[in-house]
């Protein structure tokens, strides 16, 4: 009788995933992320003093987010309302707040809403959920692999806390493993592993946990009773575990995929590329990503760049995979090879402060439309030039603000095609400055 036929006649429990069996059952058994759970850390303290925030876990995938946000609602002692981003809507949600309000009228019980892959929800979700995590109905946590700052909206984002996972390392991964071999939850004792394979499966799980138990017992799978490092092996060949394919981007492969466009170096953002897509990750999300990519870090300075990536992104949802790979590889080199600029996110930022320094300034009234007659006795439209009226198509005239009119947002950075953008905005801005008296012209 081997070991799976010995968990066969066990507990149910027991025949559930590795992976969920030998999930934490309290923070002294939760593997890493001592910058949260750590004496006198974050997580633990407002565990400790009772004042525990909306938490939103950014994080790649199997770094915990899940248990941690299991963990913390039996620690509280507060009711556990798991939900899924992808299949939950308003509906849900308003019932899960009945819920929370009747414990709390009731029981004095806190509910705590976990939101899996928060990023999901649309706006319509996300304002569902506001005024309640506003008025503490319920503690919100969330889980999420994408960076919270674009994927949830600014108002909800302002009421939560977001907190970093981090991948595990070899050496968690390497004790996580042992553990599983030696806890009655996992193998009891009863399989053998070779350190040069536990070692191998260590390495290839990138730092997911969950990753690494599940490798751990496909291999028990196939060994049976004892797992070398031929097992691992040919466990491998198969490469169905080694990534989930319903999750998100593994940062610092992304990270590694960015920098290496904006340095210049097709090779390396080709490589990056292909990880990405060999493991499972989604086509449309690396298109997205170079799209974004074409207007904030190549720009005017190559203006093709935003063209190319639209149209690989759309080629891509015409072809699908594996054809999907030809345009998306022709769009990377294009954008790693393209002269670069990043005017275009140091222009809004500038534009951005000022507006947050001097609030919203009212707009001139020559620069108002004047649909009525009233409009008119007012002033609006009053002394506008029409700069096609006008050689060259231009015109000197005042479009900023009164107060900031000798303010600058723009600065061509002069690589590229953007050079002749710079020459022109210099040509314009001499235009704007007043003559000196006697001065021609």
């Amino acid at each position: 009788m081997d070991l799976f036929e010995q968990a066969a006649g066990q507990d149910s429990h027991l025949r559930a995933p590795l992976a969920e069996r030998m999930r934490p059952r309290n923070l002294d058994e939760f593997l890493g992320q001592t910058h949260l759970v750590g004496p006198g850390k974050l997580i633990r303290r407002a565990i400790e003093t009772g004042n525990l925030p909306s938490l939103v876990f950014w994080g790649p995938p199997g770094s915990g987010k899940t248990t941690l946000a299991r963990l913390i609602a039996h620690a509280t002692r507060g009711a556990f309302e798991p939900i899924s981003a992808v299949n939950a809507g308003v509906r849900e949600l308003r019932e899960t707040v009945t819920k929370a309000q009747e414990r709390w009228r009731f029981h004095r019980q806190l509910t705590l809403l976990f939101v899996d892959e928060i990023h999901r929800f649309n706006k319509a979700q996300q304002d569902a959920l506001l005024p309640y995590v506003e008025n503490g109905t319920l503690i919100l946590l969330g889980a999420t692999t994408e960076n919270p700052s674009f994927e949830i909206n600014a108002a909800l984002l302002s009421r939560l806390r977001v907190v970093s996972l981090y991948a595990l390392d070899e050496e968690q991964l390497r004790h996580l493993l042992s553990q599983a071999l030696e806890n009655e939850r996992g193998f009891g004792g009863k399989l053998q592993v070779d350190e040069d394979a536990l070692t191998l499966i260590a390495q290839n799980a990138y730092g997911d946990a969950r990753q690494a138990l599940t490798m751990l017992e496909m291999c028990a799978f196939h060994a049976k009773n004892n797992v070398t490092l031929k097992t691992v092996e040919e466990a491998m060949q198969q490469n169905s575990f080694l990534y989930d394919k319903h999750g998100e981007e593994h940062y610092n492969v992304v990270s590694a995929f960015i920098k290496s466009m904006r340095g210049s170096d097709p090779d390396a953002a080709v490589y990056w590329m292909a990880r990405m897509l060999e493991s499972g990750e989604e086509p449309r999300f690396v298109a997205r990503r170079m799209v974004i990519f074409a207007s904030e870090d190549v720009g005017n300075a190559e203006p093709r760049g935003l063209l190319v990536a639209v149209a690989a992104m759309q080629a891509v949802e015409m072809l699908g995979m594996p054809e999907g790979r030809l345009p998306l590889t022709q769009a990377v080199t294009f954008l790693a090879m393209a002269p670069k600029s990043n005017t275009a996110i140091s222009t809004y930022h500038l534009a951005k402060d000022s507006i947050q320094r001097y609030g919203p300034l009212p707009v001139p009234l020559h620069l108002r439309n004047a649909p009525t007659q009233l409009m008119k006795s007012m002033g609006y439209a009053a002394g506008y030039q029409y700069p096609h009226n006008f050689s060259g198509h231009y015109v000197v005239e005042n479009y900023l603000p009164e107060g900031l009119r000798a303010e600058r947002f723009f600065f061509p950075s002069g690589n590229g095609e953007e050079l002749a953008v710079q020459t022109r905005y210099a040509q314009l801005q001499k235009l704007k400055q007043p003559k000196e008296p006697g001065e021609n012209g």
